[in-house]
């Protein structure tokens, strides 16, 4: 037996006895559920992450990721299955070592792959024969090869031989009841024949499908089409939405009735804009990507630049109702925004247009607060630092009666929509919360 084969059996029989240990770098909102399905399959993890506040939190078996439950937590902590560390240097005893950084983008809208290229050095500095490396980050095609491959083979070590790579794009949908990251389909790919073996063999203990791909480009193009779909249709409707409210017709009426057809229709929703980490973002990796070839993406970039512009629509459209149901300027004029999440019923605040909005009426001079039963206080973000620290409000009839207008962001289902419609002078309803409850009334408003 040569030396790769010897390397690649002998992580493959580990894999297989579930004796090796998995180290997951970024404890986020994919890194931590992943954690958790590795270690409840049967695997021991360790965790990595570059905040020490995550990991004294995890310490005292307390979670930060709605995903997670603190039960779920403490289990696999006191079944000796899960720890979590800022030392990097454990990375050496990980027989399988997955990435899960940010990718965020640039103000240029470039991609922002150094958490990922500085994850792989780091990896690098560890690095020895027998391992498997995997990126989940969400990027374009080419990373893993081109970047996270190159990095680490510059120790002298090769793909393929000494150690393995792989990709496997993270699917995790804050909030979602029925899935989780174990029930998800998992698509996985990898650096040559042996490297997707290893992959298959790994995520099929943790996860109930898994679906391989020829090559790491290939998955990770899944992702981002998955994406890009999504951002597309919601595009749609959100071009529908101010075409058809022009004419006079409520664009959730149109999109109901279609929605009956059985078949050739998916319903998607207009909203005040897109948030989450990856619809708002991830289209322009690929666009990005594209340059190289010399292709255009302008179906892509126009789909982007509607959804941008969805929170400037909803904030003229507050500034129009302000004007003729009230009378009075949006400069002079107390807004509170309903929901700070990017969705209902999660804390997740990544890319939310809410952020947008009221950035947008203190720009025009407006005053805005905001309520969220999920979320206290803004935390620091990238974009919205002069945000942060700003706390929600308690909805009570005396607080919402001292606003002109209130402005339903996210419709998130612990809201009493009943009690806002009594107190609110406005409403300004950019969910249809408001008719899809039958509290429909003159001084409510779809945005």
């Amino acid at each position: 037996m040569d030396a790769r084969s010897s390397t690649f059996e002998t992580l493959s029989k580990k894999i297989e006895a579930r004796t090796a240990r998995a180290g997951i770098i970024g404890l986020g909102y994919v890194g931590l559920p992943l954690a958790m399905a590795v270690a409840r399959s049967g695997f021991t993890v360790t965790g990595f992450d570059i905040d020490p506040k995550k990991i004294v939190t995890l310490a005292a078996r307390r979670s930060y990721i709605d995903a997670v439950t603190n039960e779920a937590l403490t289990a696999e902590i006191d079944a000796g299955r899960f720890f979590s560390t800022t030392d990097f240097a454990g990375l050496a005893d990980c027989d399988v070592i997955v990435i899960c950084v940010p990718t965020p983008l640039t103000k240029h809208r470039d991609p922002d792959l150094s958490f990922v290229e500085a994850t792989s050095r780091s990896i690098a500095a560890h690095l020895r024969p027998g391992q498997l490396i995997v990126l989940e980050s969400t990027t374009y095609p080419g990373t893993t090869d081109d970047i996270v491959k190159v990095i680490l083979e510059e120790t002298g070590l090769k793909s393929g031989s000494d150690f393995f790579v792989g990709f496997s794009p993270e699917r995790e949908d804050p909030g979602n009841q029925h899935y989780h990251t174990a029930t998800i389909p998992k698509v996985v790919a990898g650096d040559g024949t042996d490297a997707l073996s290893l992959m298959k063999s790994f995520y099929g203990r943790a996860v109930s499908t898994v679906v391989p791909v020829s090559s790491n480009a290939t998955a990770e193009a899944v992702k981002l089409t998955e994406n890009i779909f999504r951002s597309v249709n919601i595009a749609l409707v959100n071009e529908l939405k101010t075409v058809y409210a022009a004419m006079g017709i409520d664009v959730w009426e149109v999109i109901d009735a279609a929605k009956t057809k059985p078949f050739g229709y998916m319903p998607f929703y207009p909203g005040p804009g897109l948030g989450g980490h990856c619809i708002p973002i991830d289209p322009f990796y690929l666009t990005w990507k594209s340059r190289e070839y010399e292709l255009p993406t302008r179906f892509i970039e126009l789909a982007g630049e509607i959804n941008s512009a969805m929170p400037r629509y909803v904030v003229g459209k507050l500034a129009e109702a302000l004007d003729i149901r009230a009378g009075k300027a949006l400069s002079r004029s107390r807004v509170l925004v309903i929901g700070l999440a990017y969705k209902k019923n999660v804390a997740d605040i990544r890319e939310s247009p809410s952020l947008r909005l009221i950035e947008i009426i203190e720009e025009r001079a407006g005053k805005a607060d905001y309520h969220d039963p999920f979320v206290a206080e803004i935390p620091p973000t990238r974009e919205y630092q002069a945000l942060k620290g700003r706390k929600s409000i308690d909805l009570t009839p005396e607080a919402i009666t001292g606003y002109d207008a209130v402005l339903i962001a996210t419709d998130h289902d612990m809201i009493d929509y009943a009690a806002l419609s009594r107190s609110a002078k406005l409403i300004v309803d950019t969910r249809n919360v408001f008719s899809r409850l039958g509290l429909v009334g003159d001084h409510v408003i779809k945005a």
